[in-house]
């Protein structure tokens, strides 16, 4: 019997988070995490490196406008948001992108799902161990590369392997951090806009915004190209989702988390940017640098680089930190689907995926190898698979939750106490920003080679699929999604 069965056999068990059937073992998780630690997740996820050193280069090409970027990406990010939060609540599953997908869209696109996604945060990991690396030779310029690499790599896997109460903890003092320095440098910015403070104070003026060549300096071409990068930065928002399986109280928790999306972005992203480029107008910001680091520099404050540099250090540190987190809980999941080696759904005696997080760990160390080889190019190696990996996760979130919706309606599924404003079609209108985006990324010559990886894997993918088949896998061999088989009963 699958999932889908279990939750039309039983509506309010599906409704509510209970019992999901065979394929969803992760009713035997620890459910640890709470309201407290799930917030924090969920606004953590909304800050990365992305906002803290990508946002140089975005300005760079897009002057002014950048904020504007920033917040029509969000506006699409809270339509996902809601669509994946809709689902949760129809079924709080911890390998919730895949679970949907498989049982929406069939078999092969939840295999597909759960390992681009487990993908994304093991390349993930590598980079945000190689981000660190580098941000800890700010202070210790002596230090390989590789051994800082390597010493986080470690403490973080302890971390994982513990307890997911561990786990809630760390990342709940790293999305502190975050938070806490967003909110300083936005009320330090409005003190030198308003009271004429600090080196800055003569030429910070509202008026930055508008007064350099325009809002839109390089053109509305030049500004919509940043979006792909603008999207990187929004990367890790879904993992939320992820958190469904191990948390106290999903139906409340997760509403409240999704819900306050808007004004995190408004504040961390829109303000924080509005502040910065205020103080300093934006010709003097560039691509390899970060725009507050810059911006605290001209405002002459002491240690503002090394306040930012610790920062930035902690984003990169939390981003590893959920990496781990997710890519054993994936695993999971697609090991219980029979799609990954049964030793992937084993748990520990603390009830965490220890076989699949090792494996993952594992295979992060080959960016510590990376920092031993080519401490320069390490980064680059392995951040242009990211974006791609996301917007096939963010995807499968709408598209599912598109045919969800269309199950409901017709009385087919049970309705979810948590509905998306604007249904289906605020999906719709998401489907069509990213096709636009990846669109953009294959226009872009430095971008487009994600694409390429994405070819590659999704040949792997296939041949992993063919290879179920062969093997005679219950889950590639069987009948399309209960989904399917009901729509065409009806």
């Amino acid at each position: 019997m699958t999932s889908a069965q279990v939750d039309r056999d039983h509506p309010d068990d599906g409704a509510a988070g209970g019992p999901t059937g065979a394929n969803a073992p992760e009713e035997e998780y620890e459910r640890g995490l709470g309201s407290r630690q799930v917030q924090m997740i969920a606004i953590g996820g909304a800050i990365g490196v992305g906002l803290f050193m990508g946002a140089g280069a975005n300005i760079a090409k897009a002057g002014p406008s950048i904020i504007l970027m920033y917040a029509l990406a969000g506006v699409v990010i809270f339509f996902i948001m809601r669509a994946l939060g809709e689902l949760l609540l129809y079924r709080p599953v911890s390998g919730s992108f895949a679970e949907y997908a498989r049982e929406f869209l069939g078999p092969f696109f939840g295999f597909a799902t759960g390992w681009t996604y487990w993908l994304m945060w093991v390349v993930t990991g590598m980079a945000e161990l190689t981000a660190a690396a580098i941000y800890i030779h700010f202070w210790f310029p002596s230090i390989p590369q590789w051994v800082s690499a390597l010493v986080f790599l470690v403490v973080l896997f302890g971390v994982n392997l513990i307890s997911v109460k561990i786990f809630g903890e760390v990342e709940f003092w790293f999305s502190m951090i975050k938070v806490t320095a967003i909110i300083g440098m936005i009320v330090i910015g409005l003190g030198v806009l308003t009271l004429g403070f600090s080196e800055a104070g003569d030429t910070a003026s509202a008026s930055n915004l508008w007064a350099h060549e325009g809002v839109f300096p390089n053109g509305i071409g030049s500004s919509l190209m940043t979006l792909q990068g603008v999207m990187f930065a929004y990367l890790a928002v879904e993992l939320v989702g992820v958190t469904a399986g191990e948390s106290e109280n999903p139906e409340k928790t997760l509403p409240k988390a999704i819900n306050t999306l808007p004004w995190r972005i408004i504040v961390f992203y829109v303000g924080a940017l509005s502040v910065i480029l205020a103080v300093v107008k934006w010709t003097e910001f560039s691509a390899g640098e970060s725009p507050f680091v810059h911006a605290f520099e001209k405002m002459g404050i002491p240690l503002a680089a090394g306040i930012v540099n610790f920062v930035v250090l902690t984003a990169a540190l939390s981003s590893c930190n959920s990496g781990m987190y997710s890519t054993g809980r994936m695993l999971r999941n697609l090991a219980a689907n029979n799609e990954a080696p049964k030793a992937f759904s084993r748990l520990n005696s603390r009830r965490t995926p220890a076989v699949g997080i090792s494996v993952s760990v594992a295979l992060m160390g080959i960016g510590v190898i990376l920092n031993y080889i080519v401490p320069e190019k390490a980064f680059g190696y392995v951040t242009s698979v990211a974006t791609a990996a996301g917007i096939w996760t963010w995807m499968m979130i709408l598209i599912s939750h598109i045919r969800y919706r269309r199950g409901a309606e017709a009385g087919v599924l049970p309705p979810s106490s948590f509905p998306a404003p604007g249904g289906a079609l605020f999906s719709w209108v998401a489907v069509c920003f990213l096709s636009f985006v990846t669109v953009l990324i294959a226009l872009d010559e430095d971008a487009r080679v994600s694409l390429y990886v994405g070819a590659v894997w999704a040949v792997v993918l296939g041949a992993g699929w063919q290879y179920l088949k062969r093997a005679g896998s219950p889950t590639a061999g069987g009948p399309e999604t209960e989904y399917a088989a009901t729509a065409e009963q009806r």
